[in-house]
């Protein structure tokens, strides 16, 4: 007789004592061989004390088990159990619990195909060693086993496209007619619930509801996370493959950077069985995600919570039972709810690691500095108290540093948004950040948007060898001239941003003056005062239609206070892109003074400069056109042009005021 201790099977305490006696042979020899526990058609225990939608099953369907029939027992005695295998062998168990109340046991259901290993062990056994994969992830695979998911392609096509039945047996008969392996078996299950159950929010917050038969779920097509999981393990079941039903906490919905978890577990996944190992997949979160703010479920399939590497999968998910966890070594509690908490889409969209590997960050002369490692150029974005403010990233080949700085002291919200191969921004970093200093000479424009400085996104735009790499521009005296090569059929378009002006779209725009030389692109800048600007920089394909599009901005910074420069005079429509301007670059003129005139224009026959009277300018030998203009009587001087000789209608090309007497 052996006494012994499973509480991994059941997740509740039962003491098992086994009989084991090998009836006599033919021969009449007798055995003392222990019985495999295999044989034992066992009962497991339901979930005790699983809120929030993971509660136990409250009723079992007579197809659960094929016909091993137990006798009751009175609640207060333990209850015996009497089976026999394939070859004799007789096994008696005496399941005793763990406390006065009796507790509901839940039977496994056994399909005609579930042969069993080579030793006819049939039941479900516990992770051990093997199981358990060394910590922390080694970035090779976001999943438990190699997989090319590009042989699932058939299958997925296959298995989400099989309708519900009235009954698992015929719908899991359906979903197997393209799966040969215990590996595609679990694939086409995993799925098809993924596609076809709906998370049914009302019954997760009803806490004295009953759990959802798999038969109901069939029917109304919904349930809520211990649904999921019973549904999926039964399903699994069915189909031959092992598999367990796992309850604990989870990092999912509603859930708050930092929080503890205590009481009730919240959530339950499973485990499953192949290839001698157990791996992990949770379908709940596999089928789509709750919108916080409307609490409506919506269907978003989610590869990353099948057969996740345990490493990553701890990081939202803690079991009941720490073998669970399948890691060497496993966490605690403690460790769980202080972990970063890198979500689903962090790994989905290629992020490889992130520094402060804490949830909570306290700057540091009024700072905080977040990096981020990626396994291929991606766009990010940042959002400081739902705001993007506050904060220079710029992009990395592989990654993005951000630099934070907080507005005012005490605690902040800082979420971290990356981009993939679609148009949507996913959130896939959040950090809390502590602040009790707030350095009032780093005031960032509003206007600053992200990402900061050149990139290999402002190269893949058309914007290339830029004169400034780095995105942040120190000028003493207010000036600054930045260039850069264009690809070939691209647009440039550039505004200027302060707190404190320019504010209309023309003036954001007045304070740069664009040329073009030697096939590259310059832009002359002037800052109106001291401060700190957002210098925006757009492009468009010229013969595509629509708006421009933003690219990267540069910080301009300038301390002196005495700065005061002047706008850019106007420029029209027919100012093209390779004329140059060399003087004069203010756009406003003294009165009553000759003022000299300097450009170089493309295709044009002759150039007027008008004020109170109109001057011709000359041709000379390098190309450019020279003059000079009065500025007497007038309020308005404008550059004008006659594009063909034969013409007589001028263009206006630049426009310059006057300044009063």
């Amino acid at each position: 007789m052996e006494l012994k201790k499973d509480i991994n099977a059941v997740s509740i305490d039962m003491l098992l004592i086994v009989h084991s006696e090998k009836r006599r042979a033919a021969q009449g020899t007798h055995s003392d061989q222990q019985a495999d526990p295999s044989a034992l058609l066992q009962r497991r225990g339901g979930f005790q004390g699983i809120g929030n939608g993971v509660r136990r099953w409250q009723k079992l369907e007579g197809n659960d088990l094929h016909e091993n029939l137990v006798e009751k027992q009175h609640p207060q005695q333990p209850q015996v159990i009497t089976s026999y295998d394939s070859q004799g062998t007789q096994l008696t168990v005496e399941v005793h619990p763990r406390d006065a109340m009796p507790q509901l046991l839940k039977k496994f259901s056994l399909a005609k195909r579930l042969q069993g290993d080579k030793n006819g062990n049939t039941r479900p056994r516990q992770p051990g060693g093997k199981d358990a994969h060394a910590y922390p992830w080694d970035r090779s695979s976001l999943k438990s086993m190699s997989l090319d998911l590009r042989q699932f392609e058939k299958l997925d096509l296959y298995a989400s496209q099989v309708t519900a039945k009235s009954g698992l047996d015929e719908l899991v008969s359906d979903l197997l007619q393209e799966a040969h392996t215990d590996l595609e078996r679990v694939r086409a299950i995993w799925i098809w619930i993924c596609h076809h159950i709906e998370y049914d929010i009302a019954a997760a917050q009803e806490k004295d509801r009953q759990a959802f038969k798999p038969t109901d779920i069939l029917r109304t097509q919904k349930t809520n996370c211990d649904g999921y999981a019973g549904l999926f393990e039964r399903m699994c079941r069915i189909a031959g493959v092992q598999c367990m039903t796992v309850p604990g906490y989870s990092k999912g919905f509603g859930y708050q950077t930092g929080q503890s978890f205590s009481g009730e577990f919240d959530h339950a996944w499973n485990a499953v069985y192949l290839e001698g190992r157990w791996h992990l997949v949770d379908s709940t979160w596999g089928s789509g995600l709750v919108d916080t703010t409307t609490s409506k479920f919506t269907f978003l399939y989610n590869e990353f919570y099948f057969l996740t590497h345990p490493a990553l999968f701890i990081e939202d998910h803690f079991p009941d039972n720490k073998n669970w966890q399948l890691l060497k070594p496993p966490q605690s509690l403690r460790q769980f709810e202080n972990n970063m908490y890198h979500k689903s889409e962090f790994y989905n969209k290629g992020m490889l690691s992130a520094h402060p590997e804490t949830s909570m960050i306290r700057t540091v002369n009024g700072k905080a500095t977040v990096t981020i490692e990626s396994c291929a150029p991606t766009l990010f974005m940042f959002m400081l108290n739902g705001k993007q403010e506050h904060g220079l990233l710029s992009l990395r080949k592989n990654g993005m540093k951000l630099e934070v700085y907080p507005p005012t002291m005490g605690t902040h919200k800082l979420q971290i948004f990356a981009k993939g191969n679609s148009d949507i921004y996913s959130s896939v970093l959040e950090y809390t950040l502590k602040c009790n200093y707030v350095d009032m000479g780093v005031r960032l424009p509003a206007e600053l948007h992200q990402p900061v400085g050149p990139s290999w996104f402002s190269e893949q735009m058309g914007i290339m060898k830029p004169s400034h790499p780095d995105p942040i521009i120190h000028t003493s005296d207010g000036r600054c001239s930045i260039s850069f090569s264009v690809e070939e059929g691209i647009n440039v378009l550039a505004s200027l941003h302060g707190d404190d002006g320019p504010i209309t779209e023309e003036t954001q725009r007045r304070y740069i003056f664009q040329l073009h030389w030697e096939k590259r692109t310059e832009l002359k800048v002037q800052l109106p005062h001291a401060g700190k600007f957002a210098l925006k920089i757009f492009v468009k394909k010229r013969q595509e239609p629509g708006n421009y599009i933003f690219v990267f901005n540069y910080l301009l910074c300038c301390a002196n206070t005495k700065v005061n420069w002047p706008m850019f005079p106007e420029s029209f429509g027919n100012w093209g892109q390779d004329n140059e301007l060399l003087e004069p670059l203010s756009g406003v003129l003294p009165a009553n003074r000759n003022i000299p005139f300097k450009l170089k224009l493309h295709g044009i026959a002759k150039v007027l400069v008008k004020g109170q009277d109109t001057w011709p300018l000359t041709l000379n030998h390098e190309g450019y056109w020279e003059g000079s203009c009065s500025t007497a009587g007038c309020q308005e001087v404008y550059v004008m042009v006659l594009e063909n000789a034969n013409h007589n209608f001028y263009s206006y090309i630049l426009k310059y005021k006057v300044n009063a007497q």
